[in-house]
């Protein structure tokens, strides 16, 4: 890039450093800010705000949570590092990352999220077998939104 480009051009190169740099980063990114000479390339993402429950008119037995099921929110689960599409292979066709029953290691990876046209590897935090992967591929997902639920490893599992 030349010092005497177009403001567009000047972009396009801020806009090529900076997705090169958010992919080379480990964890979410929050703020990227490049500037060359008077243009300058700010992203931010920021950690939503969960909606409010909806209050609850009289309880429905049908779709009150069985006993016998852990709720997700109990349960260890693999999360979003950002906003974006989330996809269990890595390309249309393939087999995915992961499927239920399916021992995962600390940073193996178990998905993919893409966003602003960047694959970000999604993996696993710790150790645990696949009981539900809670998104469905090609699905809109937030920050932080579990994705796979795991269950922890027993010493027999480990």
């Amino acid at each position: 890039m030349s010092p005497d480009g177009g403001p567009d051009e000047v972009l396009d190169g801020l806009s090529r450093h900076a997705r090169k740099l958010v992919a080379e980063l480990a964890g979410p990114v929050r703020r990227v800010r490049l500037r060359s000479g008077e243009t300058v390339l700010e992203v931010e993402w920021h950690h939503p705000v969960p909606p409010a429950p909806a209050p609850r008119a009289e309880a429905d037995p049908v779709t009150e949570p069985r006993a016998d099921v852990t709720p997700v929110t109990d349960r260890p689960a693999v999360r979003a590092p950002v906003v974006g599409t989330f996809y269990r292979a890595p390309e249309p066709g393939a087999a995915p990352f992961v499927v239920v029953g399916d021992v995962v290691r600390p940073g193996q990876v178990v998905g993919i999220v893409e966003a602003m046209k960047l694959m970000n590897e999604v993996t696993a935090g710790q150790a645990g077998r696949v009981v539900e992967v809670l998104v469905e591929d090609g699905k809109p997902v937030e920050y932080d939104q579990p994705l796979i639920a795991l269950e922890p490893l027993t010493g027999r599992d480990a």
